[in-house]
């Protein structure tokens, strides 16, 4: 089977998806908590449902990792990874900053990408080797070059925030870059890496189905994705740094510099 053929289906489930999210965004929201601060809606449920049982129709025997526990695991050198509602407490609030997030992995290897905003209707899209799409236009990383004229992006995931560590990277970014603009959803930021509208994205702490699909965009559209080390990043490693590339080293450099001092702020 192409690649297209896993595209189209991926394109397919988010806008069904997206659609769902759009219909339980103007409903009471029923929220019940995961965690201290990280909640979870019946929209989150309703939209994995549907994509689950969308690619268990068409690929019966392929992983899936899914965020609500609704997957499967198989021996399939294929494995999807769902977010079915990235940026969960935006949606809660009506903030309409949120996406569905579907990645295809083949044998380690992210071959399938799709990152759809539902309230702007723009869907991310990109297949291995065939470079990234917005609404089926071609983008690409930024041509801008200095971290001083950057905007740069970055996220806080639920947890125990009083031993955050990413606080002093945020300042130490916010001092060096044009800004740094925390939106709450690790896909759209990827995607927005992705199209040139931001020049960076790091993150600690994020899950496989957050990044899955928007790594493959971000190389797709000429920019990089590692950790900070520099080491390949691979979905579930925890931290991410995302660029145009033409400032990752620089970043790389403040970052590991922060590294040694980042314990939280008192």
């Amino acid at each position: 089977m192409s690649t297209n053929t896993y595209l189209e289906l991926a394109v397919e489930a988010a806008r069904e998806a997206g659609a769902i999210l759009l219909t339980e965004l103007d409903r009471p929201r029923q929220i019940r908590y995961k965690g201290v601060v990280d909640l979870v809606t019946q929209a989150d449920q309703k939209s994995e449902q549907a994509i689950v049982a969308r690619l268990r129709t068409h690929f019966p025997k392929h992983a899936i990792v899914a965020e609500e526990g609704g997957g499967q695991e198989t021996d399939s050198a294929f494995r999807w990874y769902v977010d079915p509602l990235d940026g969960t407490t935006n949606f809660a609030h009506s903030y309409p900053c949120f996406a569905v997030s579907i990645g295809l992995e083949e044998a380690g290897e992210m071959i399938v990408g799709v990152v759809y905003n539902p309230v702007s209707q723009e869907m991310f899209t990109a297949a291995r080797g065939e470079g990234a799409f917005l609404n089926q236009k071609p983008i690409h990383v930024s041509k801008i070059d200095r971290l001083a004229t950057s905007l740069v992006c970055t996220g806080f995931p639920p947890g125990q925030r009083s031993q955050e560590r990413n606080i002093r990277f945020y300042w130490e970014f916010t001092l060096r870059s044009h800004g740094v603009r925390r939106d709450g959803s690790a896909a759209l930021d990827l995607a927005a890496v992705a199209c040139g509208r931001f020049e960076a994205f790091w993150e600690f702490g994020l899950r496989s189905w957050d990044t899955a699909a928007g790594i493959l965009l971000v190389r797709e559209a000429g920019g990089m994705a590692t950790r900070l080390s520099g080491q390949p990043y691979a979905p579930g490693d925890p931290e991410i740094l995302a660029t145009n590339k033409l400032i990752h080293s620089e970043m790389r450099e403040i970052a590991t510099a922060v590294s040694p001092n980042s314990r939280p702020l008192p």
